[in-house]
């Protein structure tokens, strides 16, 4: 559709002039003219049937934004719930263990890099935690 100008040259776009086939056999001119004036033009807004207004839709947006600084909406479930799902390798591509999931002989094979991890400075508590965890099953 044509866009109209601003202020004095603007004109009406909801109406536009019925377009002419070129080279149109018999009767065709008179059916494509049937089927431009059959089509249903767009509404005002405001009016039922009319197209949504997007300041209506989106009006309510930011009342769904969770500040920085909130407390969690579900707490007890951590961060990385869900990490593996949906399409592609997941976690396990990353091909760190998980000493949930491990054997005792497992364990102890990786001990010593565990160890070595806990022990390094800025190493956090559950670092540690883990190393103990793993010493005391043994």
């Amino acid at each position: 559709m044509p866009v109209s100008g601003p202020g004095k040259f603007s004109q009406r776009t909801d109406r536009q002039p019925i377009a002419q086939l070129n080279n149109a056999g018999y009767g065709e001119q008179k059916a494509y003219k049937q089927l431009q004036q059959d089509a249903p033009m767009a509404s005002a807004p405001g009016v039922p049937g009319a197209s949504p207004d997007l300041s209506q839709l989106f009006s309510g947006a930011a009342a769904n934004i969770i500040p920085m600084g909130a407390e969690s909406g579900q707490p007890g479930i951590p961060v990385t719930n869900g990490a593996n799902a949906g399409p592609g390798v997941g976690m396990d591509a990353m091909g760190l263990p998980n000493p949930d999931q491990q054997t005792a002989a497992q364990q102890a094979a990786y001990l010593p890099a565990y160890e070595f991890m806990a022990n390094k400075p800025g190493s956090s508590t559950a670092a540690r935690n883990l190393v103990r965890r793993m010493k005391a099953s043994q």
